[in-house]
């Protein structure tokens, strides 16, 4: 018989779906949360004709397009507006606004086949989470089923109590919609060369050799940093923030975690007077494309993200 044990053992699972469909990850954790305890309540209507995690699917599902009614996409910065450049005033939005980071160690489950996980990891990268914000969300429940879980139209169509015809419809005006969005960023886990690129990239940060780390950057790659509405891109215009308005992450430290899929570090700023810890500033999210970084995605609700992240509340000296 299923216990609460068994459930809990599907949480990772669950988490990268809701973060699929939602795109916050404190949403998908009260998501994951509420599919707990609707599976609970109904455990003796598990009747193991399915795998438990695909009953949980199926009831996380239902809690996100329930949660999706009232709510509009979230967005990147990218998508808000125009490129800006230096000068703009900074603007900011709500968290709510915007999609958040979500932890590897959260959303991917330690027991998938490497074949699985490739797919696990490139469906929570920022890019393609983006792209599912422009769906609507049952057409979204329905491309995440089956292009990312693997289901058929007839286990789409029997979850979301509609016809296979409709959930076929859905799946084409979906995948239609896909397509006109940029996801080009490497799908394959990290190679060599890329490793060492981020070991480079650390080393310049670091020691704060702006050229050095501009030198690391595709010609067209993108500076973001939400809450704020401003994003950069280019050398020229990412190469005068870091070292105008920016400057004050000189002599930064990184600490290494993973995000979306994505090598990503907890960024911690120098103290103003000599002597003091280094402090929470910034969760680094690099989106690489090849031997370069194309974009570098800099969430500054520490606050919230670096305890989700397990990154230290600050830094000794």
């Amino acid at each position: 018989m299923a216990t609460a044990y068994n459930l809990e053992e599907h949480r990772a699972a669950l988490t990268g779906h809701c973060y699929r469909m939602l795109g916050s990850a404190a949403e998908a954790d009260d998501a994951v949360q509420e599919t707990m305890v609707r599976a609970w309540r109904n455990l003796d209507r598990f009747e193991e004709r399915s795998s438990m995690r695909t009953w949980l699917y199926r009831i996380a599902t239902r809690v996100c397009l329930d949660a999706l009614g009232d709510h509009s996409r979230r967005f990147r910065p990218m998508e808000t507006g125009p490129v800006g450049s230096v000068d703009d005033t900074l603007t900011t939005q709500p968290r709510t606004h915007w999609i958040e980071p979500v932890p590897d160690a959260l959303a991917l489950p330690a027991d998938a086949d490497p074949s699985e996980l490739l797919v696990l990891r490139q469906s929570i990268r920022l890019a393609f989470v983006a792209a599912l914000q422009h769906l609507p969300p049952r057409q979204r429940a329905v491309l995440i089923l089956t292009e990312v879980l693997g289901w058929s139209a007839a286990e789409v169509a029997d979850n979301l109590e509609t016809s296979v015809a409709s959930v076929n419809s859905a799946l084409q005006r979906a995948r239609a919609t896909l397509a006109t969005r940029d996801l080009t960023q490497d799908r394959a886990p990290l190679s060599d060369a890329q490793s060492t690129l981020l070991n480079r990239y650390v080393e310049a940060f670091e020691r704060y050799d702006v050229e050095a780390l501009t030198g690391l950057l595709h010609q067209d790659a993108t500076l973001s940093m939400p809450p704020f509405s401003l994003w950069l891109r280019g050398h020229e215009s990412i190469s005068q923030w870091l070292l105008g308005r920016g400057s004050g992450c000189r002599g930064s430290r990184l600490v290494a975690t993973s995000a979306c899929g994505s090598p990503a570090f907890g960024q911690y700023r120098p103290p103003a007077e000599p002597g003091g810890p280094h402090k929470p500033w910034a969760l680094i999210v690099l989106e690489l494309s090849g031997d370069r970084i194309a974009a570098m995605n800099s969430f500054l609700d520490t606050e919230t993200l670096f305890p989700r992240f397990g990154l230290p509340p600050e830094l000794a000296p």
